[in-house]
Parts: structure tokens; C-alpha cells; sequence
């Protein structure tokens, strides 16, 4: 392990700020999930499935808005791909705590579809501006300082719903995180290297030469063979170059990026889960107002897991760091109380930051730069597509069993996707070297 590495990086004034905007940027909204769940539970009185449901809803609408606002950061810069997100941020949240339970689902989903893409915006700069064993160590420290803002936001979001303040908590969510927007225009942290954006100027310009000489010579072609060729073009060469683009859009989409989304899928649905779990014991047990207390352990060991994590010099899989997270989360549902559930969660929590480290890592040294915001894009909907499905999931089982299941069943799904992965991947390389063989 290489310890110097973490200052290495801290030296760089670039890295040192985008952290540091990343990690304020990210407090809003690190609040808006344990405000949303006590506001649904609480103040609208529903039970956790329901409230599962719309945290359901909203992850969705990021699974969906994050390829396309990856993509719109990859063709039109950072500025303008953000500005929707802006101005949504403060529209919705505002709306929100002042509706019934019907119209905050379909206004949640609209807010997932245009939240202020964080995550994926830091990741795909931290790409540009580090590479090679670097790379690990930053996306270590993003990951940690994601933790440190996760020991944060959920304690304070816990408290304000306590209070019974979760109008006025998400309202604030809303602005901060607007703020947090304007914030990340201003800085404007770059998304793309100076390399790939002159060699895409100089590409740009060898086609426009190509496509000049092409026009000359059609022109001075003889005014049947012109015609001839118009009819031709429709027939064949567009559809041609339809279907070439098409294919050239998902060249980067591998068995290996398949494999981390499914990875980033898994760890939501853990994550999620647990934290439903959390908040369900402590509030079935009239401990609402420590759940900030347990958040604080279980973040402080990912930030501890993250550190060990970003010193190493070789990469862990990812698929097997979720298998030990996912399996260590089930101990969890025999708390009884809230001490006894902070331990029980330094064993997974140890295991988080490094499992998003090792999976964005992995995203940016297989995927090129040119379709990166996009993969990340993608990569933030499966990790949010599984958030979707490990909340309402979690729900359903605390409802109808008790506070202890949610943590077994999200836990017991994410061994049995690892173990399902493992076997798939073993025979993948059997196919693989059996073909080589027969080379």
C-alpha cells in the first residue's frame, strides 16, 4: 500500500477542488432520501413500501435522465448540459412537500429525470485529469468524501423530519442543491482532455476536405449519372450509415462494462435497502433520532475502506468486494438495538466505497474517453435502477415480515447475484480459452 498517493493527489489544485465541489454539492440530496422516506411514513402516513415505492419512482427517473444527461455533457459541454437540472431542482423539491402521495410520485420521477448529474460529472472529470494507479486513489477519495457526506446529510435530514419539519427540509433540499448547480457551472471542471478534442477537430476537418472533394467530383459528373446516384443514396448508402452509426454508438457496451453495471446494480439495491432498513428498526423502535447515529458508523467504515482501498497497488474485483458487502449485510436484521446495529454495520460499511471505487475505475480504463460521460452516464442508471429496486424491495419484506428482513432480503439477493455473475464470468473464460484452443 502506498499511503503518499492520497497527497500526491491533494497536491493537484484541479483534483483538490473537484472534490471539494463534488462532495458540497452532494449534501442536499445525501438528506433528500431519509427526508422523503419520514415525510411519506410520517407526516403522510403510509407505511415503508409506499414510501420505498416513490424513492422507487424517483431512482427510475435517474436510471433513465442519466445516459441521455452524459451523453448531452459529452456533445454540448458541462454548462449547457446542466442548466435543465438548475432550474428543476429548485422547482420540484419545492412543489413536493406540498402534495399528496398521488402527485409526489409522478413529480419525483420528472426530479430524477433531470437531477443535477453529481456523481457521474466528477467520475468522468477525475477520468481526465488522473490516470493509471492515480485514477484509484482519486476515485478512493471521491468515494470517501461521498461517505463523509453521507455521515452528514442523512443525521441532519433525520432530525429535521423528527422535528416534524420535512416540509420545510425538502424545500431547502431543493435550493441547496440548485445552488450546488449554479456552484458546479461556475467551476466548470473539464470533462474532456485538450488530446480528444483536437483530434476530433482534426477528424472533423479531414471529413469536411473528404466530403468537399466527394461534392466536386459528383459535380462534375454528367447530369445522368448525378441522378442515377440521388436515387441510389436513399436506397442503400443512408441506410448503411444509419444502421454504421447505430452500431458505432454502443461499440464501448462490452461483456465487461455489462458486467460492472450489473455490479453497480447489486450494490444499489444492498445500499438502498439497508438504508430503508436502517431507518425502519430505529423508528419501529421510537429511535428516530439516532439513526444519524448508525449512518455515522457505517459511513465512517466505508471512509476507512475507501483509504485502505485507494493505497493498493493492485485492483480488487469488483464483483468480489459487493459479494463480501452483500453478505455481511445480513447480520444486520439481528440488531436489537441501535448500538448493536452501528457495529454490525462497520462490516459492510467497510466494503462500500471501495466496491463504487473498484466499479468506476474499472468503467474508465475500459470505455474510451470520447463515450466516458455516457458510460458513466449508464453506469449511474444501473447503480440507480438498482437503488429503484432494493428500496421498495426492502420495504415490502419490513412491512409484511418486521424491521429485520429488509436487511436479509437485500442482502441474501446480492450473494446470489455475485454467485450468478462469478459462474457466468467462469464460463465466459472456458469459452474463451476453448475457442483459442481450437485456434
Amino acid at each position: 500500500m502506498n499511503f503518499a498517493l492520497y497527497r500526491e493527489m491533494l497536491s493537484i489544485a484541479s483534483v483538490r477542488r473537484l472534490l471539494i465541489v463534488g462532495m458540497i454539492a452532494r449534501i442536499p440530496h445525501s438528506a433528500a432520501g431519509v427526508l422523503l422516506t419520514l415525510h411519506i411514513v410520517l407526516t403522510l402516513g403510509k407505511g415503508y413500501a409506499a414510501a420505498g415505492a416513490a424513492a422507487a419512482v424517483f431512482t427510475i427517473g435517474i436510471a433513465i435522465g442519466a445516459p441521455w444527461r452524459g451523453r448531452r455533457v459529452d456533445t454540448v459541454g458541462l454548462r449547457r448540459a446542466l442548466i435543465p437540472s438548475v432550474v428543476s431542482e429548485l422547482v420540484i423539491w419545492s412543489i413536493v412537500p406540498h402534495v399528496s402521495y398521488e402527485w409526489i410520485l409522478p413529480l419525483v420521477f420528472v426530479g430524477g429525470l433531470l437531477t443535477l448529474p453529481i456523481f457521474s460529472v466528477i467520475r468522468q472529470s477525475l477520468g481526465v485529469l488522473v490516470a493509471g494507479e492515480q485514477r484509484r486513489s482519486a476515485y478512493a477519495l471521491d468515494s470517501i468524501a461521498t461517505e463523509v457526506v453521507f455521515m452528514i446529510g442523512p443525521a441532519v435530514g433525520a432530525v429535521v423530519a423528527t422535528s416534524g419539519f420535512t416540509v420545510l427540509g425538502l424545500t431547502v433540499v431543493g435550493v441547496c442543491t440548485s445552488a450546488a448547480g449554479l456552484f458546479l457551472l461556475w467551476f466548470n471542471p473539464p470533462t474532456r482532455s485538450e488530446d480528444v478534442l483536437d483530434a476530433k477537430q482534426a477528424a472533423d476537418r479531414d471529413a469536411d476536405e473528404l466530403h468537399a472533394a466527394e461534392a466536386a467530383v459528383v459535380a462534375s459528373a454528367p447530369a445522368h449519372l448525378q441522378e442515377a446516384a440521388s436515387e441510389m443514396v436513399p436506397a442503400a448508402s443512408q441506410q448503411a450509415g444509419l444502421r454504421g452509426r447505430m452500431a458505432r454508438n454502443f461499440t464501448w457496451f462490452t461483456a465487461a462494462v455489462a458486467a460492472v453495471f450489473a455490479v453497480a446494480a447489486g450494490s444499489g439495491m444492498v445500499l438502498s435497502g439497508t438504508d430503508v432498513g436502517i431507518v425502519a428498526v430505529l423508528q419501529r423502535g421510537g429511535h428516530q433520532s439516532e439513526i444519524g447515529v448508525v449512518f455515522f458508523f457505517w459511513c465512517a467504515a466505508s471512509v476507512v475502506g475507501g483509504l485502505i482501498y485507494g493505497a493498493m497497488h493492485r485492483p480488487v474485483s469488483p464483483i468480489l468486494l459487493l459479494l463480501g458487502m452483500a453478505a455481511l449485510t445480513i447480520p444486520m436484521g439481528f440488531a436489537g438495538d441501535t448500538w448493536t446495529l452501528a457495529l454490525l454495520s462497520l462490516l459492510p460499511g467497510v466494503l462500500c466505497a471501495p466496491v463504487l471505487s473498484a466499479a468506476s475505475e474499472l468503467v474508465a480504463d475500459i470505455v474510451d474517453e470520447e463515450r466516458r460521460g455516457e458510460a458513466m452516464g449508464w453506469y449511474g442508471s444501473a447503480l440507480t435502477a438498482g437503488v429503484a429496486f432494493g428500496s421498495p424491495f426492502a420495504g415490502l419484506f419490513i412491512d409484511g415480515v418486521g424491521p429485520w428482513a429488509g436487511f436479509v432480503a437485500v442482502g441474501s439477493a446480492g450473494v446470489v447475484l455475485c454467485l450468478a455473475g462469478l459462474v457466468l464470468q467462469q464460463r465466459r473464460r472456458r469459452v474463451s480459452a476453448a475457442a483459442g484452443e481450437r485456434a
